[in-house]
């Protein structure tokens, strides 16, 4: 245990609660920053049903959290925002294999400020570098976090990508890029349909075509090292009708059959 025990000693950044307390009885989620909204609601909604402590929830980049849990981190259950963070988890046996599903899908869509003068944006060919006007594209890093993975394979696909690749502003995670627009810093940028939804402070002004990025899909699986009697209990929520729900109002589809609970 001499790696969890290194993790505690690095910082509890993944599993402290505002207000800086550690409940080792919750169960703790390792999530991709996109999940935010709907697990937020299903986490309130699981503690409420059972009276269990409310599930402590570590929202950032797949990619950070996927490296948190491989140096460590206590997380009892992980949900990346696309298959290779959890192949590479479950390559080094820090996942329970056997638990792990496809959870959700989603869109990635081009989105710009609220109150812009742009309608709608062409996505092909140099169209993108025009519409910038000289400004920056907002995307989560391209290289690691999922979204930014996602928008470099479909500017690619495109032919956008030579056109904007020195003109990005990267992100650290998916909320991060979203409010970099929102705020207006960069006039437009690449995050999840289910963030663009999210945001009142941003319009969408493109959408990419499904065949031009890998699948979006939501893995969910139960960590190795996880300890909590509760964490399976909680797991098996995220496939409830009253779970689909949630996630399917903030956008997301889901790619589960609903099981039992309610």
């Amino acid at each position: 245990m001499v790696r969890r025990r290194s993790w505690l000693g690095l910082a509890l950044a993944a599993s402290l609660l505002p207000g800086g307390a550690f409940a080792q009885t919750a169960v703790v989620v390792f999530a991709a920053a996109s999940l935010k909204n709907a697990l937020d609601e299903i986490a309130a909604t699981w503690s409420k049903d059972t009276g269990k402590p409310m599930p402590r929830v570590s929202y950032a980049a797949s990619s950070a959290l996927a490296r948190q849990i491989e140096r460590g981190a206590p997380a009892d259950l992980f949900i990346s925002a696309d298959l290779d963070w959890m192949d590479y988890l479950q390559g080094k046996n820090l996942i329970t294999a056997d638990s792990r599903f496809n959870l959700l899908g989603n869109k990635i869509v081009l989105i710009a400020p609220r109150d812009s003068k742009l309608t709608t944006v062409e996505i092909k060919g140099a169209d993108l570098d025009k519409a910038l006007a000289g400004g920056r594209l907002s995307m989560a890093n391209v290289d690691a976090v999922p979204v930014g993975k996602y928008g470099k394979a479909a500017l690619a696909k495109l032919g956008a990508w030579n056109n904007v690749k020195e003109r990005l502003a990267q992100a650290e995670n998916v909320r991060a890029a979203l409010l970099l627009v929102a705020r207006g810093e960069t006039p437009l940028g690449i995050v999840y349909a289910t963030d663009a939804a999210a945001e009142p402070g941003v319009k969408i002004v493109g959408t990419f075509p499904a065949g031009s990025h890998p699948p979006i899909i939501y893995p969910a699986a139960l960590a190795k090292d996880s300890k909590n009697a509760d964490a399976k209990a909680f797991f098996d929520f995220l496939r409830s009708a009253r779970a689909r729900t949630a996630f399917e109002n903030q956008g997301f589809t889901v790619l589960v059959r609903s099981n039992s609970a309610t």
